[in-house]
C-alpha cells in the first residue's frame, strides 16, 4: 500500500464543524455502544465528515473527531490514513475511481484510463470547474463488467472509451445518466441476453412438484424390478425343490 498523507496546509479549512442535524445523527450512532467504547463509531463519523466536506478528510475534521469520542489525534488519523475509503485531499463533484485489477485491465481499462485523463487531467487532479477528479484502484468487485468505474457511489460498466466519456459529459451538463452496463445487456447477463433458464414453464409454476412425481415414479420402477427379481428367484427354487432326486 502507497503512504498516504494529509493534504497540504495551503488546502486544509481552518476550521471544521459538524452541522447540527449530523451531531444529531453522531449522538444515535455513539449510543449505539456502551459508556468508555465511545470510539467505536469513529469511522462512521469519518465517513459522515466526508459527505459533509464535500468528498474529503481535513486534518481539522480529524482533530474535531478525536475531540468528540475523547480520542487521541494520532488515533484518528492513522485511521483516516489506513482506509483508502477515506480521500484526503480535495476531490470533484463526481469523483471517479478507476478500476485496474486484471480483469480490468485485460477488458481495455488503459483506454477507458486514457479517455479519463483526456477528459479530466491527471490523476489526484479536480477539473478546473470543479466537476470532476479520479483515482486508480484496486479491484472493485464487478469483474464480470469490466471495465468499469465507480463515480460517487454509483457504478458504470462495460465500458469504451467514447461510453466513459458521454457518462462525463452527460454528467457535466447536468444530463441524466443511467448507472450499470453501458453496451446495452442487463445487470451481468450474456450480451445479447439470457442464454439459460429460458423455458416459460420455470416460471409458471406448472413443473411445481414435478420433480417429486419423478422421484416416485422412479421408486415406483425400482420397486416393481426389485418384485421381479424376488419373483423370479422365487420360481427357481421351487422349480429347483421339484425336480427328481436322482438315485445315487
Amino acid at each position: 500500500m502507497s503512504v498516504r498523507r494529509l493534504a497540504p496546509q495551503e488546502l486544509q479549512p481552518a476550521s471544521f464543524a459538524f452541522t447540527a442535524e449530523n451531531e444529531a445523527w453522531i449522538d444515535q450512532q455513539i449510543a449505539k455502544y456502551p459508556p468508555g467504547r465511545e470510539a467505536s463509531a469513529v469511522i462512521p463519523l469519518l465517513w459522515r465528515a466526508q459527505e459533509q466536506a464535500g468528498g474529503w478528510v481535513s486534518q481539522a475534521a480529524i482533530e474535531a473527531i478525536a475531540a468528540r469520542l475523547g480520542m487521541a489525534r494520532i488515533r484518528v488519523l492513522e485511521i483516516a490514513t489506513f482506509y483508502t475509503m477515506f480521500n484526503l485531499a480535495p476531490v470533484g463533484k463526481y469523483f471517479i475511481q478507476l478500476c485496474g485489477t486484471t480483469p480490468c485491465m485485460l477488458r481495455g481499462a488503459e483506454a477507458i484510463k486514457d479517455a479519463v485523463r483526456k477528459r479530466v487531467g491527471p490523476e489526484h487532479h479536480v477539473s478546473a470547474d470543479g466537476n470532476f477528479s479520479w483515482l486508480e484502484v484496486e479491484c472493485l468487485g464487478a469483474c464480470c463488467n469490466a471495465p468499469m468505474v465507480q463515480i460517487n457511489y454509483d457504478f458504470y460498466e462495460d465500458l469504451t472509451a467514447e461510453s466513459i466519456t458521454k457518462v462525463l459529459d452527460d454528467l457535466a451538463a447536468g444530463r441524466p445518466v443511467k448507472p450499470g452496463p453501458q453496451n446495452g445487456r442487463f445487470s451481468s447477463e450474456p450480451e445479447g441476453g439470457a442464454e439459460t433458464l429460458s423455458d416459460p414453464a420455470l416460471y409458471d409454476g406448472s413443473v411445481v412438484g414435478s420433480w417429486q412425481k419423478r422421484f416416485a415414479e422412479e421408486k415406483e420402477k425400482q420397486a416393481a424390478a426389485k418384485a421381479a427379481e424376488a419373483a423370479k428367484a422365487a420360481e427357481a427354487a421351487k422349480a429347483s425343490a421339484a425336480a427328481p432326486v436322482k438315485p445315487a
